[in-house]
């Protein structure tokens, strides 16, 4: 082999590197391998509303644009989690990680034999046909943020939601609580079905259910337009793993999840958020089983908890 091609061969592993491996990129934490079953039996159709695929990376590379490094969480290690935890269904979530290219979700979604669907994100240089083609293959909603750590605007919104509209896709909006509350009288004027994830991230430590973003999303349920998701309670919590203070885990935030339940116990869903990326300190990463746990202590009884894993989110994602 010539020096030219070797040199060529080198610069183009160099390439790799640099992709794969910024050195300004912080590195996720994988998820526990070790998934609990939860306490209590689950229904029979039970739909994690929240979660997401990465990779694998080389068939569906990361975003150059990324804010960090997650694991490889292929669709076979999420169906490992379904088959211990009784889960049946999922609405697999595009993140950020991959940027606007949804093909890792979307093939998750055509592999899952109908027991799948997506929520996908776009921008101006996704085309009509484009989002067709998504809602062709089982995309039923989009994902848009009003973060302070992430790219997202009103903006952006104002400019997709006709598009969604016309599809009949939902909304999810990923909002923190100070985000959640300067941007009240655009929220209330959304004109589609609008689920508030994460509970607009409210936590225990600044106030909970006493926090005036979470009044706001109550007094918001009191609409039909919208719902809420409850996820990523062990970002939520100020417990960490195993160290819980209680013997339900995540036991703050459990209160948030019983007053949102008991505020509209027809529009609430629940997410895993597996594989829990944008975790970087042990400690933080949970368990499918706890998170369940955390959800039974939510529900008053077997009725709603059915409500929340499978009548809301068939509803919802399933019913076409």
């Amino acid at each position: 082999m010539g020096s030219a091609s070797i040199a060529a061969r080198v610069s183009q592993s160099n390439l790799v590197m640099d992709y794969f491996m910024p050195d300004q990129l912080r590195y996720a934490l994988p998820p526990d391998p070790n998934t609990r079953p939860p306490s209590r039996a689950l229904p029979v159709i039970a739909c994690d509303t929240h979660f997401h695929i990465f990779g694998p990376h080389d068939k569906f590379p990361l975003s150059v644009e990324r804010r960090y490094t997650p694991p490889c969480a292929p669709f076979e290690n999420y169906q490992k989690v379904q088959k211990v935890t009784g889960l049946t269904h999922a609405v697999a979530v595009q993140p950020t990680a991959h940027g606007f290219d949804n093909s890792a979700v979307m093939d998750a979604v055509a592999r899952s034999k109908g027991k799948m669907r997506a929520v996908v994100r776009f921008n101006e240089e996704t085309s009509d046909a484009q989002l067709e083609d998504l809602d062709r293959r089982g995309a039923r909603g989009a994902r848009f943020s009003l973060m302070s750590d992430r790219p997202g605007s009103i903006e952006n919104l104002l400019a997709a939601l006709p598009r969604m509209e016309k599809l009949g896709w939902s909304l999810v909006l990923h909002v923190e609580p100070d985000n959640f509350l300067a941007n009240e009288k655009f929220i209330r004027e959304i004109p589609i079905l609008t689920v508030i994830d994460h509970m607009a991230r409210c936590r225990p430590k600044d106030g909970g259910i006493k926090h005036p973003a979470f009044a706001l999303l109550i007094d918001l349920l009191k609409d039909d337009r919208f719902w809420v998701k409850i996820a990523s309670i062990d970002k939520l919590s100020t417990q960490t793993v195993p160290f819980y203070q209680d013997p339900i885990p995540y036991s703050d935030v459990v209160p948030m999840g019983k007053t949102v339940i008991e505020a509209a116990v027809d529009r609430v869903i629940w997410g895993s958020d597996w594989p829990h990326g944008n975790n970087f300190k042990p400690g933080r990463v949970p368990n499918e089983g706890d998170l369940l746990n955390s959800l039974s202590a939510m529900t008053k009884d077997q009725k709603n908890l059915k409500k929340v894993l499978s009548t809301n989110p068939m509803r919802l994602y399933f019913d076409r």
